[in-house]
């Protein structure tokens, strides 16, 4: 019986030692299409013109915070077409995903959620966007593959830059 107690107390507290070394936790809870459309302001003409449109794509994220340790991320994508500076389609769509971060320092978190998990995301609005344009009549706009780590970091340094140049005035400027 003594060496029942004894196996069960080191297996829990080598349970707590594991769980003390590494509290960190990320896990994908659920992946979803948040919202979604296609214009089409310049059919039917624009179905009668040969097809050489220029295309602008716009990537957008936020996030939001559902519970302790509970993210919502939403990458927007925005497609815009045009034919001889007339909007052929206009594809948006907002592909979101529940994420578990926990355990990270806020620097590591807040790199998970502004580009690791809007990259995770982005296979889901790729082939959302190449659905619907395919739907709308249109070729299926295929978007090249982002590096969200590249533009998360970009932004960092816009930020950085931002508030040291508000630092800057207000040194300038005193109160």
């Amino acid at each position: 019986m003594a060496e029942t107690t004894n196996g069960d107390a080191r297996g829990a507290s080598e349970q707590g030692a594991g769980e003390a070394t590494n509290p960190q936790q990320f896990t994908i809870q659920k992946i979803y299409l948040k919202d979604s459309s296609v214009e089409t302001p310049g059919a039917p003409e624009v179905f009668t013109q040969s097809w050489k449109p220029e295309a602008r794509v716009e990537l957008n994220t936020r996030r939001n915070t559902v519970g302790e340790g509970l993210y919502e991320v939403v990458l927007t994508v925005t497609v815009t077409a045009t034919v001889e500076e007339r909007t052929a389609y206009l594809c948006e769509v907002h592909q979101a995903g529940l994420f578990t971060v926990a355990g990270f320092e806020s620097n590591a978190t807040d790199q998970l959620l502004g580009a690791y998990c809007p990259g995770v995301l982005f296979p889901y609005a790729r082939e959302a966007v190449s659905d619907l344009t395919g739907k709308a009549g249109f070729p299926p706009m295929t978007l090249s593959p982002v590096n969200f780590d590249a533009l998360y970091a970009r932004q960092r340094q816009r930020e950085a830059a931002s508030a040291e140049s508000a630092d800057d005035q207000e040194t300038d400027n005193p109160g």
